[in-house]
């Protein structure tokens, strides 16, 4: 596959198609483990590992798989990197492991893994499957760690345990609180849309290169087709 191509597959889950702010899956760990920084970077970077290596196996083992049990073999694939995980950093990082709680093993059945196998790894080859599995974790650990330094930096008013705005302004503790993740999250999803395109006139966005201008709603309007009209003309 072209290098181009490769990038796509990575680039698309940091914005256009990032899996929490613009396809709002796994809402649920993200609204929940987002209340400090670290606890958000250190579900993302577990999230991230499954993701990439889930993607590979699936990838490679998309032709073996019969279709009729490719759920439960998709699950057990990455249950098992799951485990794989949770006991890592229940060795490495017990506070991390406690912080993130029920969350880590619920891993298992997060939405944006299970639907980059579904829809992406069993389709693909292994090389842009792990891109994709890439650029989806690195989204879905960009946005987490934006919700964590906005919610710890207002609700604690602290980030990664270090105090920032000690003595200038009392914690908002709501910004802790499920209404405060819910006020940061609409926020987050505003700005993704507004990055991405979203909701933007078409005289806006352009045409892009597109050539079919017959069927476009702009056409009675459209200066692109009335240069091609007074180019016919000439002609």
């Amino acid at each position: 596959m072209a290098k181009n191509s490769l990038a796509r597959e990575f680039t698309k889950g940091i914005i256009k198609e990032n899996p929490v702010l613009r396809l709002v899956l796994g809402c649920c760990a993200t609204l929940a483990v987002t209340t400090a920084a670290s606890n958000a970077i250190g579900m993302g970077l577990a999230t991230t590992f499954v993701l990439v290596c889930s993607n590979a196996v699936i990838s490679l083992l998309r032709n073996v798989i019969p279709d009729k049990v490719r759920i439960p073999s998709y699950i057990v694939v990455i249950a098992g990197f799951v485990t794989i995980v949770q006991m890592l950093v229940e060795a490495f990082s017990p506070a991390l492991s406690d912080a993130l709680g029920i969350y880590l093993p619920l891993i298992v059945v997060n939405c944006i893994i299970f639907g980059r196998a579904e829809m992406f790894a069993s389709k693909n080859k292994v090389l842009p499957s792990i891109f994709d599995g890439l650029g989806m974790g690195i989204g879905f650990t960009a946005t987490l760690l934006a919700m964590g330094i906005i919610r710890e930096l207002f609700g604690s008013g602290s980030v990664f345990g270090v105090s920032i705005l000690s003595g200038f302004m009392p914690p908002i503790i709501v910004f802790l609180l499920p209404p405060g993740g819910f006020f940061v999250f609409g926020i987050l999803i505003a700005i993704a849309n507004r990055l991405s395109g979203e909701g933007k006139k078409v005289e806006e966005i352009g045409c892009g290169g597109f050539t079919g201008c017959a069927g476009c709603a702009l056409s009675s309007n459209c200066s692109l087709i009335d240069s091609k009209d007074k180019e016919a003309e000439t002609k």
